[in-house]
């Protein structure tokens, strides 16, 4: 399947993404694609809206030499395989907090600080249907909360601090206008 690659302006990634009620063919490929546009990319993860689609299933792929909490040290999240296909995600409990620089995948060419919980726990179906929970912290917990952010039409650009905004938001109204004259709505 072709899909349409989303970046900010785009109506879609405002959107709230739907409850996904059976897994079928589709639904797997979906997935596959997902990860495959992830990696082709370079990014850590991938929402439905990022690529047109409003259902609520997002992938995650930290690479393992950034889970971790001193370089070198033991992984934060051994238990995880990775990557990860999270179908209905809910953030059902979160820790602590930690503050690091956020970009987006599709807000290109801007990163910023932005704070997250430090640990965070998650339940979601798996691709074959079957409920998981998972406990994430560091990286992941963050690439974890990002891409369920973007599931509820959330950027990490709303995130930042009123002062950030400021300072950013000459470069948001510039790729805001692109998006809206690429697709027609300016």
């Amino acid at each position: 399947m072709k899909y349409r690659f989303c970046t900010y302006g785009d109506p879609v990634l405002r959107q709230k993404a739907e409850i996904i009620r059976r897994i079928d063919g589709a639904l797997k490929v979906l997935s596959v694609d997902m990860l495959k546009i992830m990696k082709e990319r370079k990014g850590v993860g991938l929402a439905a809206q990022q690529i047109g689609q409003t259902i609520q299933i997002c992938v995650v792929d930290i690479p393992l030499a950034i889970d971790v909490a001193v370089p070198d040290g033991p992984r934060l999240n051994p238990d995880v395989t990775l990557p990860l296909v999270m179908l209905n995600p809910v953030l059902v409990a979160k820790k602590g907090a930690q503050r690091d620089t956020e970009g987006c995948l599709s807000v290109p060419e801007i990163w910023a600080p932005v704070n997250r919980a430090a640990e965070v726990t998650v339940t979601y179906l798996d691709i074959q249907g079957v409920q998981q929970e998972l406990h994430a912290r560091g990286m992941l917990a963050r690439a974890i909360q990002h891409e369920i952010d973007h599931l509820h039409g959330v950027l990490f650009v709303d995130r930042v601090s009123p002062v950030k905004k400021i300072t950013l938001a000459g470069k948001l109204k510039r790729l805001r206008k692109e998006k809206e004259t690429e697709l027609g709505i300016a």
